[in-house]
């Protein structure tokens, strides 16, 4: 399973060249498709309409239909936020930045044992630490 963070998930809906150039990461999602494992985090979507809503992003349509659409692609399921995933959250091992949305990003792909696909730095480093796994392409 790989899991997309929010900037990753909304990229790859929009069909920004971010993903549509990376030949690897491309192969690796179309590979999962069938098999519905492709997660996104529920709070990467909280986090998308937040950007919208500050007028951070635009989005190709609204809003609400934009998540709903977006939740039902092919391959993609959305992830919920478990007691699990949230206490997992709050205990992290080694140095992690204290962002309520990476942590329940990252704590989600540690308990769903996902490969997370991102391009943030701070959770590349976490992951080259060994805590996570994360696409390298």
């Amino acid at each position: 399973m790989i899991l997309l963070d929010t900037h990753y998930f909304l990229w790859m809906m929009e069909g920004h060249e971010k993903v549509t150039k990376n030949l690897s990461l491309l192969k690796e999602i179309t590979k999962r498709i069938t098999k519905r494992e492709i997660l996104i985090s529920e709070i990467s979507l909280w986090e998308i309409a937040m950007l919208q809503s500050k007028g951070r992003i635009q989005l190709s349509e609204p809003l609400i239909s934009w998540l709903e659409k977006s939740i039902n692609a092919p391959g993609i399921r959305a992830i919920n936020l478990s007691p699990q995933i949230i206490a997992e959250s709050v205990n992290l091992p080694g140095d992690f930045h204290s962002d309520p949305s990476d942590r329940l990003i990252v704590a989600s792909a540690r308990i769903y044992g996902a490969t997370l696909v991102t391009q943030d730095h701070q959770i590349q480093k976490y992951g080259k630490n060994g805590y996570i796994r994360v696409f390298h392409n």
